[in-house]
């Protein structure tokens, strides 16, 4: 069980996971501090790590900037705030008097710490919250500011959590950068001195950068050494800010929201940050990579253990070409390739023939669809398929009926222009008559057609985030705009509870805890070169699993970079996470339909591993050599190997890959060659890869555990 222990004589709180501890204390000042975040530790133990603080060196330094649990705005305080207030009579600062505590059990194997804090003058009330889990190492805090006086409060800065590191030789900082198309990025650099900020502000998690970092000595490889690690549940604007400080510290702080908004809270009203999770692993990068991967299946998804079906996508077979003809002509190849789950992209409604014109006039297309969506969804069930949608709720174009009768419902500033990206405009959900729109027609749409599945995209930023009529609009917006959303999300969940949602914008601009909380998957990238996407997964696994991650086996050369790469390559990347498919099946010729049923057929039997598996990085990209991953069963009973080389170099290496998770002495069989492997072997001296000759060679080599009585 996860334990929250207290000792009242020094003031010591221990949180302790499966591995880990984590220690703070309330100091003489009511200020909640930082101890120790490791290895297991007893109370005791903890007590000999809370040195009191020394003396300042000098006038010019004042409290050290990292080593609080939640740095404030006030007092003698330099670094980056996490907490900055305004009180109505002008009064900035927070002083820190707790108030009390309390340990309870939100669920079963769950405990939960707040701590309770009131500013030692004004009504503003803040309560610290940690939860622990039996089965994880992962620590989720958030905090919850309450105005308990009779006049306004603006929150300028209200970050959900803030991280210590203990004293190391050296600090590097993993995280991802990007743009659309090329998400997820891996970057590890050394830490530089001073502050470095990672942020989004564009309304949406961003395909910029993504809020996680990792942080370790510079030391960790992919199987060895310490990690910390954090991610923030939030999909809207964010902010991480990682420092580095001269004393031989570092620390970071993250929460919703990115320079120049604030928050305004009224007489009573409370504001609870999101989730801000993180934990510390031995093992590497691997090792914090699976403890998300755990944590998220246990505590974040919906419907983590349901097996997701292989999907076809119709956009990059049709474009806004969508009619019902060629629809049932896409199914019913779809179907013979074995796809469990058809999903018609855009165009198939109201006047939408280019992304000029129809967003928000959600009604089928009655020259396209005479009778609605209905008959092709029959069609669809009856070919053994689930059906799904895709569907932009939160945009909309100027040239729609939805926008010339309702001009106002865009984020939008008076006297300011309209800028249009994608020739759309957004609609402001923050609004609850919008919200409340968007809701209605999509449960309608849902329950009338029969709809098991919506890819719900958002394909634009914010720009002129303005809510004109409200004073406080401008601030309010950014996080009631995220709220409303998972309000929709959730109500429309609740009404339909078959129905499974794909986040989407514009590809990975929205990945993050929260949305993942409330959705099935996510679309990593508008990117469905497979060579290109073979990094932009190693980087979205960093953090978030294969259960999550859709991938598309599509035509060539790719529309987008123009590549020709073989389909056994393009699936065998598409493998590693979601398989799906979204070629035009039309012009797919006899033997490719007959080479991508069997591959699917193929990857049927191993998506157990996939998506619930151990993540295995046995080797990363690079310019040579293939890249390798492996999919371990957590019992050890089976593993699956995969491997992509895309360009051989005569006498380039080819050395054997060590694998990982498996039954130290079993012995596994290749499934397709009939090999058995050791796996003493196979963990201490590797598989040799049966790559085939020439470039964009790839591999899946699924193992079995011998049962002890069989022989080789």
């Amino acid at each position: 069980m996860p334990v929250i222990s207290h000792a009242p004589d020094t003031g010591i709180w221990l949180l302790s996971t499966p591995r880990t501890s984590y220690a703070l204390r309330i100091d003489a000042t009511g200020a909640p501090c930082h101890i120790a975040w490791g290895p297991r530790l007893t109370l005791e133990e903890a007590a000999e790590l809370a040195v009191p603080a020394g003396p300042d060196a000098s006038s010019f330094e004042g409290r050290p900037p990292v080593g609080e649990e939640l740095p404030v705005d006030g007092g003698a305080r330099f670094g980056p705030p996490s907490l900055q207030v305004r009180f109505a009579d002008g009064t900035r600062a927070f002083e820190w008097r707790p108030v009390g505590h309390d340990v309870h059990e939100p669920a079963p194997g769950a405990a939960e710490l707040s701590l309770r804090f009131r500013d030692r003058v004004h009504p503003l009330e803040v309560t610290l919250r940690y939860r622990v889990h039996e089965d994880s190492d992962v620590i989720e805090r958030h905090t919850v500011l309450r105005n308990a006086g009779d006049r306004g409060i603006t929150v300028l800065r209200a970050d959900s959590a803030a991280w210590s590191l203990p004293p190391l030789p050296d600090y590097r900082l993993s995280h991802v950068t990007g743009q659309w198309s090329a998400e997820s990025q891996l970057r590890r650099d050394r830490l530089p001195y001073g502050e470095t900020v990672l942020t989004s502000r564009r309304g949406i998690t961003s395909h910029h950068a993504n809020p996680w970092v990792m942080l370790d000595a510079g030391d960790a490889t992919e199987t060895h050494g310490r990690v910390w690690s954090a991610a923030l549940a939030w999909s809207g604007s964010w902010r991480i800010t990682a420092q580095r400080t001269p004393d031989g510290r570092a620390g970071f702080t993250g929460g919703a929201g990115h320079d120049g908004t604030s928050v305004p809270l009224a007489p009573g009203e409370e504001f609870t940050t999101p989730g801000f999770a993180a934990v510390c692993t031995d093992g590497g990068f691997g090792a914090a990579s699976r403890a998300w991967h755990a944590h998220t299946l246990a505590h974040v998804l919906p419907h983590p253990w349901e097996t997701a079906p292989v999907l076809y996508n119709s956009w990059e077979a049709t474009g806004f070409d969508v009619d019902e003809p060629g629809q049932r002509a896409l199914a019913a190849r779809a179907a013979t390739l074995g796809v469990e789950l058809y999903v018609v992209d855009d165009g198939w409604f109201g006047a939408r023939r280019h992304d000029r014109a129809g967003l928000g006039d959600w009604a089928p297309a009655a020259d396209r669809f005479p009778s609605g969506l209905a008959p092709l969804s029959d069609e669809v069930h009856r070919l053994g398929m689930r059906f799904g949608l895709w569907v932009e709720p939160e945009m909309v174009n100027p040239d729609s009926d939805l926008y010339r009768e309702h001009p106002d419902w865009v984020l939008h500033v008076p006297d300011r222009t309209r800028t249009e990206l994608r020739n759309q405009l957004v609609l402001n959900f923050a609004r609850q008559d919008v919200a409340d729109w968007a809701y209605d027609w999509l449960t309608r749409l849902v329950a009338k057609n029969g709809v098991d599945f919506l890819k719900w995209d958002m394909n634009r930023a914010f720009s002129e985030a303005g809510w004109p009529g409200r004073d406080d609009g401008a601030d309010r917006l950014w996080t009631r705009y995220v709220h409303n959303l998972y309000g929709v999300i959730d109500r429309l969940r609740a009404d339909h509870p078959q129905l499974r949602i794909e986040s989407c914008s514009g590809g990975g601009g929205r990945v993050d805890l929260g949305i993942l909380s409330r959705t099935d998957q996510a679309w990593p990238s508008d990117n469905t070169d497979a060579a290109d996407r073979v990094a932009i997964q190693h980087g979205y696994g960093q953090v978030y699993p294969a259960r999550t991650m859709a991938a598309w086996v599509t035509d060539v050369p790719n529309q987008l970079t123009h590549r020709t790469v073989p389909l056994r390559f393009r699936f065998h990347v598409a493998m590693a996470g979601l398989l799906g498919i979204g070629g035009d099946l039309t012009r797919w010729p006899e033997e490719e339909l007959a080479e991508g049923a069997e591959l699917v057929a193929g990857y049927k039997r191993v998506r157990h591993l996939v998506q619930h598996g151990a993540l295995h990085r046995l080797r990363g990209p690079g310019d040579e050599g293939p890249t390798v991953v492996e999919y371990a069963a957590h019992d050890g009973s089976e593993a699956l190997v995969l491997a992509w080389q895309r360009v051989q170099r005569h006498g380039g290496p080819r050395g054997p890959v060590r694998l990982g998770g498996l039954t130290p002495g079993a012995r596994y069989r290749d499934t397709r060659t009939g090999t058995v492997h050791h796996a003493t072997v196979l963990d201490g001296y590797g598989l040799s890869l049966d790559l085939p000759p020439g470039d964009w060679a790839s591999s899946a080599v699924h193992l079995v555990r011998l049962a002890e009585r069989d022989g080789a």
